[in-house]
């Protein structure tokens, strides 16, 4: 079996942060956090990765990062663009937005040729985090079913003080299997505790703040792609008509979907780690701070 390989999506427009916060240090030593991603991905086991970004980003972001992790691990670039549609369909007029997560995994199909893992480029996992799911695929194949993985976090530990976030809120059977999960795509801290809304804020919904959430650290085998393929297409035929300028295929749809037809497993590995990201740029802050702690602690050196 190849070894796993890590997908990083940093395709994001970064609108709500106001910049290509992909690229953003969170050091003094010019570190981002996929820097540190990386760097626990390596010592994980990881030997392989691509970068999934937009062409119009290409320069950048080989000259802030490409060409130092190239120096580490080998890398290779997919870009997602709105025209990588399937033959008969067309860019919908005025869309500027990418069609999600879903689709960016999917823009990687030609390359991908065993297991691997996803996360989001502006997303800090913890260590802990890649160890568990590169084990995970390398002692796991699919069998009756797909076996899956993700890493679970609980919510409490994926919030922001600076606005709303989006997290894949997570059922669980007995043996930690996931059996549902559900896309909110506005969480917010309410009243001491965590609640969502669907309506704008019209109506809000309390999710305790135990609940084990994903972000969108995943891991799969190549079996994925081909679904992915036929739930793009379906996306495309279904959802994209309704609301043509923002509707978007997420990565958790296509595993909800295979969960309900139970043609996969995935088991969810739980972190007990915090998330740090920069989802606002009143969050870089608090990024800042954690990882100045983080090598205080030992976990990471000054430069690497």
């Amino acid at each position: 079996m190849n070894k796993p390989v890590l997908v990083i999506m940093a395709a994001g427009m970064g609108s709500r942060y106001g910049g290509l916060k992909q690229i953003d240090p969170v050091d003094a030593q010019g570190h981002i956090i996929i820097d540190f991603s990386i760097y626990d991905a390596i010592e994980a086991g990881f030997e392989k990765i691509i970068f999934v970004i937009k062409k119009a980003n290409e320069k950048a972001f080989k000259e802030v990062i490409g060409k130092r992790v190239e120096k580490k691990i080998q890398v290779e670039y997919i870009y997602q663009e709105l025209e990588k549609l399937p033959k008969g369909y067309h860019i919908p007029e005025g869309r500027e937005k990418p069609y999600g997560t879903g689709h960016a995994i999917l823009c990687c199909k030609d390359i991908i040729d065993g297991p691997f893992v996803v996360i989001n480029a502006d997303d800090y996992y913890g260590k802990n985090a890649y160890k568990m799911i590169y084990d995970y695929l390398v002692n796991h194949q699919d069998e009756e079913k797909y076996r899956y993985a993700m890493v679970g976090y609980a919510l409490k530990n994926t919030l922001t003080d600076n606005g709303y976030v989006a997290r894949g809120v997570c059922e669980m059977d007995k043996a930690g299997f996931l059996t549902d999960i559900h896309e909110r795509t506005h969480i917010e801290k309410r009243d001491g505790g965590a609640a969502y809304t669907e309506d704008d804020g019209a109506t809000w919904h309390e999710l305790p703040m135990e609940s084990t959430v994903s972000m969108n650290m995943w891991g799969f085998s190549k079996s994925i792609l081909k679904e992915l393929e036929s739930g793009f297409e379906k996306f495309l035929r279904e959802e994209l008509p309704n609301n043509p300028l923002k509707a978007e295929y997420f990565l958790p749809f296509a595993v909800d979907e295979l969960l309900q037809q139970k043609k996969a497993s995935v088991k969810v590995l739980t972190s007990a780690d915090k998330w740090y990201g920069v989802t606002y740029k009143e969050d870089k802050a608090m990024v800042v701070e954690a990882i100045a702690g983080l090598k205080k602690q030992g976990r990471y050196p000054e430069e690497f």
